[in-house]
Formats: C-alpha cells, structure tokens, sequence
C-alpha cells in the first residue's frame, strides 16, 4: 500500500469521524499534494483539525503504534543516543530503547527519512512512535531550554566581549578556536558564571551523569540545581571550561588545578578557582568564586559581637604572638584572616602569606602559592618567610607538627603569625595543637586568640515571620532564664527577594582569648572539656550561644542555628 492510498484513507476517516467536512477534507489533500507536504503534516501546520485526534486516525491508518508523551519520564529519555541537529532538523524525538533497538516519537508516519537518518547515524534499528504534534514540540523545546534559556539577553553585560585570562594572557577572542559551533557553549559558560556572580554564589558545579548533565550552584552555603543542559553538550562544556582555566584538555584520567579571571566591567574582575575530577560519566569541574571585594567588607560587616570583635582589635595590635582561626571547610575562617590583613596592611608593616593555593589577591602583601611537589610546602614557605624580615606571617593552615613548631617559633621571636586550623571549637583548636607534639609550654606562651566560626543563613527582612516557641522549648535549647520572653523569634517563609526564606550569610563565633588561666591549663595538658569549661567561666561564649544570640537579636532563625552549631 503506497502513501498516496493511504492518505486517502486517512482523509476519508477525518470525514467519517466528522472531523472534516467532505470538501475540506478535498482541498487540505489537495493543497498538501501542491505543497508537496503529507497530509498530516499540512493539517498540523494550518491547525485543521486537533492533535490528539488526528495523531490517532493515522496512528490507525499507517499500522503505527501511539504514545502519549505526557507518560513518559523526560529524564529517562535517551537524548544522547541522537544528536540535537537532527533532532530538531527531522522533529523526532528518541523515547526508548530496548537492546539494539531504538523507538523515536514523531508525528507524521510518512517521515521515512528521519527514521532511515536516525538508524544510520545511532546504528540502532529504528522504529517510528508516532505522538502528537503539540506535545512533540514542547518536549524537544524542553529538552533543550537548559542550553537556549542560557543564551538569553543579560542586559548591558557583553557575554561575547568578556576578558579572560589564564596565567598571564589575557584572551578576548574565544578560547576554544572560534569554531561557530561551540558559540552557545561559550555563550552558555560564561552566563553560568555571570548568573553565579550575580547570585552572591560561592561555588559552582558541573556534573556528567550517565542520562543527565546539571549545573548547581552553592549560595548561601546550600546547593541548588540551576540548569539541565543537554548530556551531549557534556564534553563541549569541559573542554570550555578547562580552556578557560589553562588546563591540559587532553588529560581526562586525572585531577587538574587551574584559575581563570574574569573582567565582568572595567573596573572589576572576578578569579575562580578550578579543579576537575575524573568520575564514572566524565570530568566533574568545580569553581570555587574568590572575590577580593569579601575580604575589604569591613570586621563590622561579618557579624562579630561587640566584646568579640574588641578582643581581634586588640589581638591585632600585639607585636606577635599567634592568632588562629579555626572551622570546617566553608566556614569563612579565610575571609576573617585577610579582614584582620587588611586592617594591619600599611605602608609600614611587611605583611607574607602562605596559602594552597592564594585564593583572594591583596595589593600590599606578598602571597606565596605552596606546592608541595616542587618543595614548596608551609615549613618550607615559613622557613623562607623568617629570612625576609617579615612583621606578619599568616599560613593558611597548620597540618604537622614541622609547620606548627616553625610557626609557634616565629610567634615568639616578634612576629604576628596568623593561621588556621580544622577544629570544631577553640579548645579543641589547643588539644589538637597538643596532641599533634606541639610542647605545652610553647603553645600556652605564644598563642593570643583563638577564633573558631561558622557561618549562618540570615533571615530574609521583606518575608521572615514571628515564630512562637513554647518556654520550655526554649530553655532546652540553652536560651538564657532570664532573656525568655524578652525577645522574639523569627522563622523564613520565602518570598521572591530570597531563596526560601534566607538571604546572605552571617558569622557565628567563638572568640577565646588566652588568659593565665588557660595557660594554666595548658601546660597542664588538661584535656579540651577542662579548656571550654575556664572559657565559660571567663565570659568567652561558645558557638552554641553565640548561635542564640543571633536568633534572639532577629538575625537567622533557630532552625538554622541548630542546622549550624550543637549543644
């Protein structure tokens, strides 16, 4: 049966089902034959008849079988067996696959083409689906509005004539080779990378699955999904990415380290941090946004309580001696450290960082990149450090003993030395020290202040909402007797200036200074429950209460301090 026999049946059963007019049914097979269009495929153009309908009818007429789009999962389908130009160049779509076989949606049966150009470029059988036109339309748009939705006009922004660099070239031309293909890619990176900025995000994932590809963004310390773009785009956005960053494209079974600079205006850049990591799929690729402008906020701005923010200044302003900031990864320990540089930068002071790597540059202070694999690590970096008549030393972290008995040295020689450490609290910060051989009489004697953070989602103040919690709820959360009923609490909502409720970060902290008491206790070797309990005493708050206060005073809620602090 040929599709001209064919066609005719299928007009005669528009007429039967009186979906057409006899005359109608004349002229729409006509008008299709001058066009040199299928019948199906003229009626869908012009809108003569309904989807639905009309996909069954042929469904029946051509022997093939039906499929309601609106069933199938849009995430189970195979869209990286099918190349997006032919997808959209034929109007197919893959749905699923079985063995060697592969069924494709379209919605006019007579398309052979698309079905003998999907077989030869997959090497699958391939058997027809036939679905409606609408909802064939909207499921190949979807499939793909991760990438387009990327390509959308941002304003004054020029995502085209944005400067790159990597090491020391600065690049306006596309860094991949100007192939016109791989515009929407460039377009679409660097929008991610604008979209993170704006967004206030601090790091930004790319993901490789074996059916998906998602982007997600960290902000606020919590990840979300931002986009989907096609798993086919996975590669293209890789080799973008670590172009970008001056890696080595051509290596994919191995962790790479690189950086970019991105000038977003004249008169300001952003740097990310980048670091691949071979998974299952492909390179995962995250970036860590370091902008300079969060280490220049001011100590106001990072939500030090009164007493607390007295003891830094005054820490700051000791000849030497050692401050330590202390937290998980992510806790903001690096920003209080180039807050409290920032304050002691001057024209007089001879200020030298050792970081892995520098993570915010600062005109005025000598960073060193520390690279173990060259020689280069923290003793080494210290050690160099001690010969450059140095005023103030900050090591981006403390890891063994060397580094620790270096810098514990510089402290007691007339030097600042500024570091951090992964500990959850101030006294665990000096068991530790002690534990990893630091003598406790070098440590009781050259240690100043010990700060140890986290940082808090504050409450969005266009939605948050008074939250009532019952007296007993509040004093088993350690809320003081005497404060409750003095204050109210607030919960987030969620409004359209914030992400579910919460908007921005604030610090919470433990700020300990080393009294004689707690050198006492020190080169006691007393164990970190004896060290918390004389800091109670003394007046220093621990997290937990410096959490509370931060609720009490309206800033971020309970659930959020109990999400970040334990009692």
């Amino acid at each position: 049966m040929n599709d001209q026999v064919v066609l005719s049946g299928l007009a005669r059963q528009l007429v039967q089902s009186e979906l057409l007019d006899e005359k109608s049914a004349q002229q729409a097979q006509l008008q299709a034959q001058r066009n040199k269009l299928s019948l199906v495929t003229y009626l869908v153009q012009n809108k003569l008849v309904k989807s639905r309908p009309l996909t069954e009818l042929a469904a029946d007429q051509f022997g093939v079988a039906f499929c309601d789009l609106s069933s199938l999962d849009r995430e189970a389908l195979p869209k990286e067996l099918v190349s997006e130009k032919l997808i959209r160049q034929h109007r197919v779509l893959p749905l699923w696959r079985r063995g060697n076989k592969l069924f494709v949606g379209l919605s006019d049966p007579t398309n052979h083409q698309a079905i003998t150009d999907v077989q030869f470029s997959t090497g699958l059988t391939t058997e027809a689906i036939l679905v409606e036109d609408d909802k064939l339309g909207d499921a190949i748009e979807k499939l793909f509005e991760s990438a387009t939705s990327a390509l959308d006009d941002l304003g004054d922004i020029d995502l085209d004539g944005l400067d790159i660099e990597n090491g020391n070239a600065e690049q306006k031309d596309d860094p991949i080779g100007g192939d016109a293909d791989d515009a929407p890619v460039v377009r679409f990176v660097n929008k991610m990378l604008l979209d993170a900025i704006k967004g206030g995000s601090s790091d930004l994932h790319f993901e490789p699955y074996e059916k998906i590809y998602r982007v997600r963004f960290r902000t606020d310390g919590m990840l979300h999904e931002v986009a989907k773009p096609p798993i086919q785009l996975a590669s293209r956005i890789s080799a973008r990415l670590k172009v970008m960053a001056g890696l080595d494209i051509s290596e994919r079974r191995k962790p790479q380290d690189g950086r970019i600079k991105m000038r977003v205006s004249k008169s300001k850049s952003i740097d990310f941090r980048v670091n691949t990591m071979p998974t299952l799929w492909g390179e995962k690729i995250v970036m860590r946004i370091l902008d300079s402008a969060s280490a220049q906020m001011g100590i106001d701005a990072l939500g030090y309580e009164d007493a607390q923010k007295q003891l830094y200044m005054e820490a700051l302003k000791q000849p030497q001696g050692m401050i330590l900031v202390t937290g998980p990864t992510g806790s903001g320990k690096t920003v209080s450290l180039y807050t409290g540089l920032n304050i002691l930068n001057t024209p007089d002071i001879n200020i030298s960082t050792a970081e892995d790597p520098v993570e915010i540059n600062l005109e005025g202070i000598n960073q060193v990149n520390v690279n173990p694999r060259q020689g280069m690590d923290f003793a080494q970096a210290l050690r160099a450090f001690l010969r450059q008549d140095p005023d103030v030393i900050m090591v981006g972290e403390i890891r063994d003993l060397e580094t620790a008995e270096i810098a514990i040295k510089a402290a007691q020689t007339g030097h600042m030395v500024m570091s951090t450490l992964h500990t959850n609290s101030a006294a665990e910060t000096l068991t530790r020290l002690l534990n990893m051989g630091v003598a406790s009489f070098n440590l009781a004697t050259s240690t100043n202040l010990i700060i140890a953070q986290r940082l808090a989602r504050k409450l969005c103040p266009h939605c948050k909402k008074e939250h009532d919690v019952p007296g007993d709820a509040l004093r088993h959360e350690g809320f003081p007797e005497d404060k409750i009923g003095s204050f109210k609490l607030y919960a987030p909502i969620g409004c359209e200036n914030c992400k579910g409720g919460y908007k921005g970060r604030v610090g919470i902290y433990e700020v300990v200074k080393i009294t004689p008491a707690l050198q006492r206790i020190i080169m006691e070797e007393g164990n970190s429950i004896q060290i918390a309990d004389q800091a109670r005493k003394e007046g220093f708050n621990d997290l937990r209460t410096s959490g509370l206060l931060k609720a009490m005073q309206g800033i971020t809620s309970l659930e959020e301090v109990n999400r970040v602090t334990k009692d």
